[in-house]
């Protein structure tokens, strides 16, 4: 059962809900994909209660965090985490992120590059991978069908069918609030948000790539591709491929799982996050 007590944290102007949990010196912060939020890391958190302290957090716009009217971008939710970090997390630790998090994880980690022990991306698609050349097209496709999901989740037997995928991924506790308080109207509204940031911030990050993270990097790919979608799953993977062998100290990784790798491979997830974490206790011992 998740027992989570929060906080609400002021960033920019804006309040976001943070969770902390575990205990240690450590310390890992997490950033949820698109249409998710700090209940995304549930299965993983309990595995790594003994090897530090976690933080989970909800974007503004989301979950319990604050709504804005505003239409942030991947920049302005790049500036939130790094305000998040600085608020609860100040000092060394290591960076989790998930899909489009990557993007906002990367963004952020150009200003949080000094505090980085090492960065973990779960299925992120590289600015660069041919799926964005019409990702303005597909976003407004995505709009346009997200809108009916929208009107429908008002009904929640509803949002449980449009929903279905994340509760079979999911224990029932973690689902039961992810459906309360994402698969919701304003969830829907700010998800769609959301994909008009990505697709405004792609010509941006092509012309203009974050700088690489000069941390020990991990990218997890996950390897079962939706039915119908095998090439592209397969150019994307090629791209995460290649995206890792231009950082000075990155792997990458392939893994049993569909998209969503901390629900399906938790295990896998906590043993990185300890990895990158001993690496960088290795080498400050070295150092010392």
């Amino acid at each position: 059962m998740r027992q989570a007590v929060g906080q609400t944290v002021q960033v920019n102007g804006r309040s976001v809900y943070v969770e902390e949990s575990g205990r240690g010196a450590d310390r890992v912060v997490f950033e949820a994909g698109q249409g998710l939020g700090r209940t995304c890391w549930d299965p993983v958190l309990p595995l790594l209660a003994d090897r530090g302290r976690l933080v989970t957090y909800d974007r503004a716009g989301f979950g319990r965090s604050g709504r804005t009217a505003a239409q942030l971008g991947i920049d302005d939710m790049a500036a939130d985490l790094a305000a998040m970090v600085e608020a609860v997390a100040s000092g060394p630790f290591v960076l989790v992120a998930h899909s489009m998090g990557g993007l906002v994880a990367r963004r952020a980690a150009e200003s949080l590059r000094p505090h980085l022990r090492g960065l973990l991306l779960l299925d992120p698609t590289p600015e660069c991978a041919p799926v964005y050349d019409t990702f303005a097209q597909i976003a407004r496709n995505v709009d346009r069908a997200m809108s009916v999901t929208q009107a429908l989740v008002r009904s929640r037997s509803l949002a449980r069918m449009v929903s279905g995928k994340i509760r079979r991924a999911y224990p029932a506790d973690t689902y039961a609030a992810m459906l309360a308080e994402d698969f919701v109207p304003a969830g829907i509204a700010q998800t769609r948000k959301e994909f008009r940031a990505v697709a405004a911030a792609i010509p941006q990050l092509r012309a203009e790539p974050p700088a690489l993270p000069s941390c020990p990097t991990v990218l997890l790919s996950a390897s079962r591709p939706v039915k119908g979608r095998e090439r592209q799953h397969a150019v994307i993977a090629e791209y995460q491929r290649r995206w890792v062998e231009t950082l000075p100290d990155g792997r990458f990784e392939e893994v049993d799982s569909g998209h969503f790798i901390q629900a399906e491979q938790p295990g896998i997830v906590a043993d990185r996050v300890g990895e990158l974490l001993d690496g960088a206790s290795d080498r400050h011992s070295r150092s010392a």
